[in-house]
């Protein structure tokens, strides 16, 4: 490679190496980029130069910290990614089910570039991803990639789907399946497509079960359930993604459960107080045996007040479940 060729790189590579190396706890002199530059690059340059390309790099908006003394040298103060942020998006890649270990392991090194070699080795230290429950589909990417393609084309797709066996294996449904894709959402660490099928109306496909996505020439179905605001709203109403009859339920939880409302409806829902131990919310849900459970999982707590209809299904999910342990 040309030596004016390397001269030009040169500010690059100062950069590159102050962005993997420099910390405010191990400042990098002057004599340690020439070094480097020299070793690795084949450029050779003076100390002027190197002071001239890190006043350039700090004119161009680079925070580069300059420490005198004895045991001074350059550091990059502040990048893209704080410490704090970088913590954030680690922890929500390990936790995410629907990101096998493998993705999950490449996202966590990415992450760890954006700061230096210091810093992101005391991240690793924490990270924790074998043994955790992982999506076992590799094509998560693709997936995702193909299903926000046709949304912005506003194309419907198609897709096969499947279940794992008592092997352990995939076993596809025995049809193709086509939809008209709205929205991606995240429930409990997995990722859920939220559509419009011919077959089933409004409905949710788990994202790592779906494959050999294509985009097809039909326009999307129009649905305004899932349009605009309508779709976060919808999002909302499920519990687990699970589908069901949309109502407005009215509850009576204990006060030790407002976390848990909260948590779960928003900080909008409107509490009021019944008695000193009590109170009651209405919140609309889609009612399903996964929202009965979420109830009932409380015990003595929380009640379900109206309509008839939902308590009825509540008392025969509970007749259902008990009549399995009768002598």
């Amino acid at each position: 490679m040309p030596k004016s060729y390397n001269q030009k790189l040169k500010i690059f590579y100062i950069l590159d190496y102050l962005q993997k190396n420099s910390h405010q706890d191990h400042p990098v002199r002057a004599a340690e980029l020439l070094t480097m530059l020299e070793q690795q690059h084949n450029i050779t340059c003076d100390r002027k130069t190197v002071y001239s390309d890190i006043a350039a790099l700090q004119d161009y908006g680079i925070d580069i910290v300059s420490l005198p003394g004895k045991n001074g040298g350059y550091y990059i103060a502040s990048r893209n990614f704080e410490l704090p942020e970088l913590k954030l998006l680690i922890d929500a890649v390990q936790s995410s089910r629907f990101l096998t270990e493998k993705k999950s392991r490449e996202l966590i090194e990415k992450l760890c570039s954006q700061c230096s070699v210091y810093d992101a080795r005391l991240m690793r230290r924490d990270v924790l991803v074998s043994g955790r429950v992982k999506s076992m589909n590799e094509t998560i990417y693709y997936n995702v990639d193909a299903i926000q393609e046709a949304i912005a084309e506003n194309r419907q797709i198609s897709f096969r789907y499947f279940d794992y066996g008592l092997d352990g294996k995939r076993h596809y449904r025995n049809r193709d399946y086509q939809a008209s894709p709205y929205g991606l959402c995240q429930d409990h660490e997995n990722c859920y497509l939220l559509a419009h099928s011919q077959r089933h109306g409004v409905t949710a496909y788990r994202v790592d079960r779906m494959s050999e996505i294509r985009q097809l020439d039909q326009i999307r179905t129009p649905c305004p359930e899932l349009s605009g605001k309508a779709l976060t709203e919808h999002a909302n109403r499920l519990f687990q993604m699970y589908a069901g009859e949309q109502a407005a339920v009215k509850l009576r939880f204990h006060r030790s459960l407002i976390n848990a409302v909260i948590d779960r409806f928003g900080r909008d829902v409107m509490l009021i107080p019944d008695g000193e131990e009590y109170f009651v919310f209405t919140a609309q849900v889609a009612v399903s045996p996964m929202f009965l459970s979420w109830v009932i999982g409380f015990g003595a707590k929380a009640k379900i007040l109206h309509p008839q209809s939902v308590i009825d299904a509540c008392q025969t999910l509970c007749r259902e479940a008990m009549a399995q342990y009768d002598p």
